[in-house]
Formats: structure tokens, sequence, C-alpha cells
């Protein structure tokens, strides 16, 4: 399949064609297979960045979050020991902080898709473009497009903008759009989708289990508009598609199923020619078990640019998987015209971000003191203050709770989940997300007094007056999203002295969930319960400033936050009659 250099994405003119035709031609069948790999960097490490510069040469890097200084040092390395210009990408998914960790924390996904507004998707590409290409970075590998349609799914979950795929399409449009305006490539991702299936392909095989007909509805309509609007790259993920592969290939056999990264059905069939995507397409990390599971690693690496994709994402052992590669080559894995596709459009998506003209007027790297200038400006820090006030949603509530005052509840019984099973840091630290909210509280002037498991055995509890007497509130606050496990679910420290929430029908209880929206499956009793999505500080003020009863709940639950089970909807306790049903 040829590339049309002077379509959508990369619209390039006559001196940018030329660029890369040139730049082809001069490179060597070894220089080709090493500018399929995009690798990362956790630091600017001089060393490492001349050795990835001149030995290795790949294509791009990705830069993990560090000091905008330190990013800067990186990128500048990087570009200076490359003779053709790198690819800098980042997880710009929910603010600039995905690169500069002085850059905006602006909103998780889910949090934007609880304003309701695409607006706050815009901004969110904004921000991520404005700040990233402030530091070196011109690649985003957002924004993530998945649909968060199982509940069970512990990946999806705030990283998406939530269930309704027309809600999804819009936002993920805007920030696709807005993004592309400062410089920096889009990619939508995980191709074919994620959310469907409860399983984590970073940990485990992951389906995407819609029929054909049913991808187009949802995914396909979402890839479509994303690649209507111009993004420029495609994520592929380590996501299985029965329905479509077996479409495109009729003859596959249930064992011989593959992850799209490395299934040319998908890749190739499905997005390349009946969605018509002429951009950049790039796996996933190629690190997860998603891709491992299934074959061995030398065939997996070069079936990845056989399958259709352009970049391979990060590796194992980079010696081991640059050998893979060139050996699944020379075997006819794939062939010279696949590999000279790739590259092409690797070359294409840097011509198209103008860095051929950056590199040659010495412009390819920004100044610190100009990046300190954007980095976490007055305007998006508003923006991401206002996000947070629109978002939080007020599930259940317990008529007459709210406002939660120190004049009515003055003493608060604080339990922070971080006790209850998920103890990843001593409370009191300056990292733990309930610590700080915990603090806040007590700043706001109630007396607060945090909940210790192991309290008593049977027969030797506190009573139930007893507790009556020393609290007026008992409030939860959960900050953790549990990534890379099977589950995100709660677990209880201690299945009775830490069962706290029996007390929910005698003393008015308040969960608050600061990420995952779905703690009501194990919570159903639970009357009073809140999702913020996001543990920002600008989450928390604004939270807070919801409790005390001086700003109204706006945002709408962008997922079903009750699982879909009918008893979480309910209210338990004293509004029961209970003679009737006794």
């Amino acid at each position: 399949m040829s590339v049309n250099l002077r379509a959508k994405p990369f619209d390039l003119n006559d001196e940018q064609v030329a660029w890369v035709e040139n730049t082809l031609a001069s490179m060597t069948e070894d220089d080709k297979l090493r500018h399929l790999f995009c690798l990362v960097t956790y630091d600017d490490n001089e060393e490492y960045c001349r050795y990835i510069g001149e030995e290795i040469r790949p294509g791009g890097f990705m830069g993990r979050p560090m000091k905008a200084e330190q990013c800067i040092s990186a990128v500048e390395r990087m570009q200076r020991y490359s003779k053709i210009p790198l690819l800098v990408a980042a997880n710009l998914e929910a603010g600039g902080n995905g690169l500069a960790k002085d850059g905006t924390s602006y909103a998780k996904p889910m949090q934007i898709g609880a304003t309701t507004d695409a607006e706050y998707a815009r901004r969110l590409g904004e921000i991520c473009g404005v700040e990233g290409s402030a530091v070196g970075a011109n690649w985003a590998f957002a924004p993530i497009v998945d649909i968060d349609t199982n509940w069970r799914n512990p990946i999806t979950n705030v990283r998406t903008f939530g269930s309704d795929p027309e809600k999804v399409k819009a936002m993920g449009v805007a920030y696709v759009e807005e993004i592309q305006k400062h410089g920096v490539a889009a990619c939508i991702k995980h191709f074919p989708g994620d959310g469907c299936d409860e399983r984590d392909q970073h940990v485990a095989i992951s389906i995407n289990t819609c029929s054909c007909e049913e991808w187009d509805a949802t995914y396909g309509e979402i890839y479509r508009a994303g690649i209507e609007a111009g993004t420029k790259t495609v994520m592929i993920g380590h996501i299985l598609q029965p329905a479509y592969t077996k479409y495109f290939a009729p003859d596959t056999r249930d064992e011989e199923m593959l992850p799209a990264s490395v299934n040319k059905a998908l890749v190739t069939g499905l997005l390349r020619e009946k969605l018509g995507f002429n951009g950049l397409i790039i796996t996933d990390s190629s690190a997860m078990a998603g891709l491992a599971l299934f074959l061995p690693r030398e065939d997996t690496v070069p079936m990845t640019i056989a399958a259709g994709c352009d970049m391979f994402l990060f590796t194992k052992n980079l010696e081991e998987d640059l050998e893979f590669m060139r050996r699944g080559y020379e075997k006819g894995v794939f062939d010279r015209a696949r590999l000279d596709e790739a590259v092409t459009r690797i070359l294409a998506l840097k011509a198209s971000l103008g860095l051929p003209e950056k590199q040659k007027k010495g412009t390819l790297v920004p100044s610190y003191e100009d990046a300190k200038k954007v980095l976490g400006n007055a305007t998006f820090k508003e923006w991401s203050r206002e996000c947070a006030d629109r978002a939080i949603t007020l599930v259940k509530e317990e008529k007459g709770v709210f406002p939660l005052t120190p004049k009515r509840f003055p003493r608060i019984l604080f339990c922070p989940m971080d006790h209850l099973g998920q103890k990843a840091e001593p409370f009191e630290s300056a990292g733990n997300v309930n610590y700080k909210f915990f603090k806040l509280l007590q700043e706001a002037g109630f007396e607060m007094t945090v909940f210790e498991a192991n309290q008593g055995k049977e027969g030797a509890m506190t009573s139930v007056d007893e507790m009556k007497e020393k609290y007026d509130l008992i409030l939860y606050a959960a900050s953790k999203r549990v990534r890379y496990q099977p589950v995100s679910r709660i677990r209880w420290a201690d299945p009775l002295g830490a069962n706290i929430p029996t007390y929910n029908h005698t003393i008015p209880t308040v969960f608050v969930s600061f990420e995952n929206p779905y703690y009501l499956l194990d919570i159903p009793h639970m009357r009073t319960y809140i999702n913020c999505y996001g543990d920002s500080k600008n989450v928390m003020e604004s939270l807070i400033q919801k409790l005390l009863g001086n700003s109204k709940f706006e945002g709408i639950s962008p997922v079903d936050p009750f699982c879909g089970k009918w008893e979480t909807r309910l209210s338990y306790g004293p509004s029961l009659d209970l003679e009737k049903i006794q």
C-alpha cells in the first residue's frame, strides 16, 4: 500500500515530500530497521542519550514525567545526537504534567466526561499542546477513546471519557483538533478499543467482544470521527477483536486469534483499508503481557510491522529486540516494500510537524526560560479549578446530611481507604492523598479522628452507643484505583474491625471516591456517595466547598456508578417501614 504524503493527515508540500523521499533514499536497511523503534527515557543521562541517538538511532522516544528543566535537557541531548530529528512522545492524557512534572494537572478524562461539555476536552488539548511543546514534545499518546462499558475493567476506568460513545467521540475529536494546532501530533488509542473486557492488557489477554455491527456503531464511529478530524497517529492495543478478525480472515480458528498489534486483519484490513487511515500506526507498549502471552517474542516483534504497524513502542531487551526485528526482516516476515512504507510514514509525520525545518533553524529544543512562562500558568490553573467544580458528582444523598458544617457535625471519624487493605504508604506522608483531604477538613474546622482497624473481636467491639457518643459523622475517603491487577474493588483489612459501614443506619455516613467510580458495588447500603474522578488539589478544595454547602454538586456521572445492580440504587435505614417488612 502506497503512502499518500499530500493527503490527510500529513498534507505535505513539495519541499516536505522531497525531504521524506531524499531522507528515505539516504538510509541503509539497518537505519530503516532501527527507525521503526520508539524507545523511552526517564531522565537526561548524557551517556544514555548519546547511546540512543548515535548508536541505536530510533525514530523517536517517549519521555516519562520529569522536571521541566531535566525534560528539556533530555530532549536537547537526544536531538543533538540524532542525525534525523526525533519524535518526542509523552502520555499527555490529563495535562502537561504527563511529561513536565511542573506542568498543569488538569483533569482525568472521566472528570471531563462528568462535565458533559466538550469544551473541557478542548481545553485539555490546549494545555497538553502548549505545555508539551514547551518542553520539546511533538507527539501525545492521547486522547484515550476507549469506552468504559464494563465496570469491572481495572485499567480503563477514569482514563476514559465514560461509557457513552457519542460523548467519547465528541471529546476525543475536541482534543485531537486542539492539540494539533500546537505542533503536537495526537494519537487516538487503544485500537480496536478497550473497555469491553474486565481484563487489563498489561497483565492478561483482553478482548473487544463487539460484533462487527456493534463495533461499527460505537468504536468504529469514534475512530472514523478521529480520522476525519485529522489525527496524525493511532495506537494499536494488544486487544483481540474476534468478529472483525473473522470478517477479514474467515478461516481464522479460535486458537489462531491474535491481538490487534500482530493482527493484519485488524491493522491493515479494518483500520488502514476499511476506515481509510493514512497516518502513522504505532503499537502500544511491547512489554505488555497482552502481546507476550501468544507467541515467542522473536516472532511477535517483526509480526507487528508485518501486520501494518509502522512503529514498535519500547522493548524488553533493547539489543535483543533489535536483533529479532532484523531476523524477521531477513526471514521475510515483512518485506522491503513494507519496511519502506513504515519508515515513510514515520518520516512523513516528522515532516508534517515541521521537524526538519526546526532542526535546520536550531529550534527543535525550546528554552527553559520560555517553558517557565507557560507551564502551570494562571489560566490553565483556573481551567483546572473550573473543571473540578463542574465534575464532582453526588451519586446518592441521604436527606438532611448536607451541608456538612463543623456546627452540625463537629466530630468526624475519618476512614481512609489506605487503612483498609490498600495501604501503600504511611497515612501522615506528603504523598498520601487521603491525608491531604484529612488536613483540609481539619482546616475547615472539623475535629478529625482517624479510624484504626483491629478494634476488637466478636463480643468486644466498640458499642453502638459509644460510637454515637464519640462521633457525629463517619467519612470514608477512597483514593486508590488499582492498576495492573485483576480487579479494582474494596478490600477490607479486617472484616469485623474495619466494617464501619454497619453504623450507616445510626450515624450519618458519607463515602467519597477520588478515583474509581464503582465502589457502590461493595457498599450498596451507603446512603451518601460522591465520585470525584481525580485527586488533585483543585478537586479536593472544590469538594470541601460542596460538602460545606458553599457550592452545588453539578457533575453528571459519565458511567453507571450502580454497576447495573438494582440494590446499589436503594436507600437503606430509618426510612424503611419496619412494621411492613416484619
